[in-house]
């Protein structure tokens, strides 16, 4: 006998084995939703494939634009015109959820947001994410940013099986990070 599956309090979710890829348990998984900072793990997963093309590296020092620096929403309150370090970006991408760190990352790897967004969209074509669609690189609300349960499922599993040793920063629960005089710890 199996068990029931468990009782998860979301409109939308899917629950898969990675190692055989078996769907346990799902509801409304392939409804388009607006994913948030979900958004995040396909900002992640850029950088990281920028990363194993040596294109960008963990200690290169990103400039932060006004923009980055003006984004709303979780932050990691970086400083205008100073410039940070990709690996303090990232954990303030993945554990403080920064959207600072987001865009700085983006302008850094693109030129601007709207073209990193492209790769964005590449790359969850290529994943097979066929009902996603992104707008920005933080999960921003807009209309036309949307996702589905089992198309994060699958950016999730590409995350895990390509990049292995990035996987454990996003159980990381708390980053301290220094700048200009002041520090900011962020926990989730």
């Amino acid at each position: 006998p199996v068990p029931a599956p468990p009782e998860v309090a979301a409109k939308n979710y899917l629950l898969i084995d990675f190692a055989s890829g078996k769907v346990l348990a799902e509801k409304n998984a392939d409804e388009q939703i607006e994913p948030a900072s979900i958004t995040k793990l396909m900002t992640a997963y850029v950088v990281y494939k920028e990363m194993d093309e040596g294109r960008l590296n963990m200690d290169d020092m990103v400039d932060i634009s006004e923009k980055a620096w003006r984004m709303g929403g979780s932050r990691m309150y970086l400083e205008v015109n100073s410039s940070v370090s990709v690996h303090d970006l990232l954990k303030g991408l993945i554990i403080q959820s920064g959207n600072d760190a987001s865009v700085a990352l983006a302008e850094h790897i693109a030129g601007t947001e709207a073209t990193f967004v492209q790769l964005m969209n590449q790359y969850a074509k290529e994943l097979g994410m066929d009902n996603t669609n992104f707008e920005n690189c933080t999960g921003w609300p807009d209309d036309k940013h949307l996702t589905t349960a089992r198309d994060i499922a699958k950016l999730a599993s590409a995350i895990i099986r390509e990049f292995p040793e990035k996987y454990s920063w996003h159980s990381e629960k708390e980053y301290t990070y220094k700048s200009a005089g002041w520090i900011a710890y962020f926990t989730y």
